[in-house]
């Protein structure tokens, strides 16, 4: 993403947080402002948002965006919420080194999967893949397939799927599999899409397949393709010996080289320091790591969250 199209970016979704004033029968309600990792819009938006609001008697204002994106936003102080949710723990880091965090805790885990359109033109040739009758990746060469993913600048899944797609050639022993099936990976406009509207692009068929985290897939109900644990990124035990072995480079914001590890792909929850209704904030983030919050992200197609705290 260029520093042009960050700034546009910054300024949207900085507007997004300012924007929607309340009725006049909640207006005396405390509003209890969320950022999160865009994938998480439907378990944020239809029942962890609305339970907090029955429970604390607050206005829920979430905004999902690239994680990455959002902690950047945070950190410059161009956007403010109470309770930041990361996947994996490279955004949270990009808070702590601003001050604006002390600890994380995971909430919940997923790991990646290749979604595709049930009506599209390749759907037929997607579903023998699912049911391993072809070679997922053999699909998504075939000309005319349109596969969607997020931007790598911005978003851990825009990461993810390049990792996954390094790993898949080092276990299908397909070398050069990630180059095809992705182009360049960080300059590929054909494919990087913001993510909330991702799935939404799959769902409507203006894309064949996209990359996916398993929560996100499941609930927008969209059939979608099972990875091994190998190429998935969900096994923290694999993370030393194998995850680790990939990695790539991108350009950051800065117009500097960065060169991108692998990270466990779990959500952690964190306060920020600036918190407007800290009281709120905690009960939120009580909220997702409790029997009820758990139970909603299982509904939704979560994982339990794995790990410990980031300190």
């Amino acid at each position: 993403m260029s520093r042009l199209a960050f700034r546009s970016f910054a300024a949207a979704l900085g507007a997004a947080f300012t924007l929607g004033a309340p009725s006049a029968a909640r207006a005396a309600e405390p509003v209890l402002a969320v950022a999160y990792a865009g994938s998480m819009g439907a378990v944020m938006d239809r029942a962890l948002g609305p339970a907090i609001e029955r429970q604390a008697h607050v206005q829920f204002q979430g905004r999902g965006a690239g994680a990455y994106a959002l902690a950047h936003l945070l950190a410059d102080r161009k956007v403010r919420a109470d309770v930041f949710v990361s996947i994996t723990p490279g955004p949270i880091e990009v808070l702590r080194k601003a001050g604006l965090v002390d600890v994380a805790v995971p909430v919940a885990s997923t790991q990646m999967v290749i979604a595709y359109s049930p009506a599209g033109p390749h759907a037929a040739a997607f579903r023998d893949a699912a049911a391993g009758r072809l070679p997922w990746y053999e699909v998504l060469r075939r000309p005319g397939v349109r596969f969607g993913r997020t931007d790598p600048t911005t978003d851990p899944q825009g990461r993810n799927i390049v990792f996954a797609m390094l790993l898949a050639q080092e276990y299908y022993h397909q070398p050069g599999l990630a180059a095809a099936l992705l182009g360049d990976y960080q300059h590929n406009a054909a494919q990087i899409f913001a993510e909330p509207s991702l799935l939404s692009r799959l769902q409507s068929g203006q894309i064949d397949a996209s990359s996916g985290y398993l929560s996100a897939v499941l609930s927008h109900k969209l059939p979608y393709i099972k990875l091994p644990a190998q190429i998935n990124l969900s096994d923290p035990a694999m993370q030393r010996d194998w995850y680790g072995r990939v990695h790539f480079t991108i350009t950051g914001a800065d117009g500097r080289p960065q060169q991108l590890s692998t990270q466990p792909l779990v959500f952690y929850a964190a306060l920020l320091k600036n918190a407007a209704d800290a009281q709120s904030g905690r009960a939120f983030i009580e909220l997702m790591q409790g029997a009820q919050g758990r139970k909603m992200f299982a509904e939704y197609g979560y994982g339990a969250p794995l790990g410990g705290a980031l300190r």
